[in-house]
């Protein structure tokens, strides 16, 4: 059996205190997961937002600084994790070396529509700025599930012919008749299903976990449930999960420290 950690969107823009990052590296290094999955959206990138509504907008300058946001977050995840690895080490102990997989979310594919939108863009942007491989990230593009453990997971999954977002998690289970988790939506939802064999199911809308509003969100919503995932016990789909939320994380791991920052330069 083994244990999956989950980190659902965390959409970093600049300015955003990125101190929760730490918290769930703190986490991490703590529990020790087999494997590490960001689900997408870790970027936000406003800078590429309006080729969302079909308008051409790019500044280079904007796209630099949305960049830098989010390595730095995830540097900051990083950390905690590559220290616990550098303490095993040194005390030639059982080592700890995590999968880490990243989904491509809808936000970093704002890279692909702006390149589609604007062809003289192409070359210009590109999923390499990011720095996930050099940070030690498996990279899965944009909608393309990946199964782990006969758990699939994908940034979300499709439903009907234009390819929206399934609606529930309930509906996701039943569609892919596996263990199946996603994220994208900000509230977080859960279905249980149990197979011939005997074998649970377990179907996850995994939230959101970030700390701050989105403009475009009503107040309701703004005050979803923020947090991660650990999957223990993991083995033939089935697993327990267990919610860590965002203000657990907080009271244990306290505030944000110096850390060193990666910086992507164009």
């Amino acid at each position: 059996m083994t244990k999956h950690l989950v980190i659902p969107d965390t959409q970093v823009k600049p300015g955003d205190k990125a101190e929760h990052l730490r918290w769930a590296g703190e986490y991490a290094a703590e529990k020790k997961p087999d494997v590490i999955i960001h689900i997408g959206d870790h970027w936000d990138m406003p800078s590429l937002s309006s080729y969302d509504v079909g308008k051409k907008s790019f500044e280079g300058r904007r796209y630099i600084n949305d960049i830098n946001a989010g390595i730095n977050a995830m540097r900051k995840f990083l950390e905690p994790i590559q220290r616990e690895q550098d303490r095993l080490k040194r005390n030639k102990w059982k080592q700890w070396n995590p999968r880490m997989v990243f989904t491509l979310g809808n936000h970093e594919h704002r890279i692909e529509r702006a390149i589609e939108s604007d062809p003289k863009l192409d070359g210009l942007l590109k999923y390499d700025d990011f720095m996930l491989e050099e940070m030690g990230f498996e990279v899965v593009p944009f909608l393309e599930p990946i199964v782990i453990d006969d758990i699939a997971y994908c940034h979300y999954f499709t439903s009907g012919v234009m390819g929206k977002p399934v609606s529930s998690a309930k509906l996701m289970l039943a569609k892919k008749y596996m263990s199946c988790i996603m994220g994208h939506v900000q509230d977080r939802d859960i279905a249980y299903a149990r197979k011939a064999d005997g074998t649970n199911l377990l179907g996850l809308f995994s939230g959101i976990y970030y700390q701050h509003d989105e403009d475009y969100l009503t107040p309701q919503t703004n005050g979803s449930w923020a947090g991660i995932w650990m999957l223990n016990e993991v083995a033939n789909g089935g697993c327990d999960e267990l919610p860590v939320s965002i203000n657990y994380l907080r009271q244990k791991y306290g505030e944000e420290d110096g850390s060193n920052l990666l910086r992507f330069t164009g």
